[in-house]
């Protein structure tokens, strides 16, 4: 079972659910804008640290504990995986997590439920830490191979000229099994030229 509180407990990505008081129904929400944390990405994309994140959240207590759903919005930048342009855009990413109360994991664990044990967040003295259930939305959102634009024509193989600036670039490539006969035309055609001077 994971730890429940990873941070410190003041970080604002962690919520005191103690208001809810264990009341199957009973609803909070929560809009706040929060600095997000390191690594909320991949090695070519992500909302670098620091950033304003805006969480709409709610906040329900459920037989099992709180449920917490709402919505991340944040800046993306990166770098596109064609062209390597910079890229920036606003995303908003759905998060949904379940906060057992501890009583309620304890049991899971007794009555043997290792697949529920190893999945579920744990509420610890009424905080709900909130980064890894957003780290996991956040990151599965992201592109595997975020590009600029849908039909960016990244770079040219043999020069790495940007093609969206030029359209028409290519090279005179001959496949190297044919070059003996390249070789071949281009001795014939300069002893062509020399028999006719």
């Amino acid at each position: 079972m994971e730890s429940a509180i990873s941070r410190e407990p003041n970080s604002p990505l962690v919520l005191d659910t103690h208001e809810l008081s264990r009341r199957a129904g009973s609803m909070r929400t929560h809009s706040l804008t929060v600095q997000a944390p390191s690594d909320l990405g991949t090695a070519v994309i992500g909302i670098p640290e620091g950033s304003d994140l805006e969480l709409d959240l709610r906040l329900e207590s459920v037989m099992e504990g709180v449920l917490v759903s709402g919505t991340v919005r944040g800046t993306v930048k990166g770098e596109c995986s064609r062209c390597l342009d910079d890229i920036s855009h606003e995303i908003t990413v759905d998060i949904m997590e379940l906060f057992a109360y501890p009583e309620k994991a304890a049991a899971s664990a007794e009555a043997g439920d290792d697949e529920v044990e190893d999945e579920e967040s744990v509420l610890d003295d009424d905080m709900a830490d909130l980064e890894p259930p957003l780290r996991d939305s956040v990151v599965t959102a992201l592109p595997f191979q975020p590009l600029c634009r849908e039909d960016c024509p990244g770079l040219c193989s043999e020069c790495g000229a940007r093609l969206a600036d030029d359209p028409g670039h290519h090279h005179d490539v001959v496949d190297p099994r044919w070059s003996a006969l390249q070789s071949m035309l281009e001795s014939t055609s300069v002893s062509d030229e020399t028999k006719e001077s």
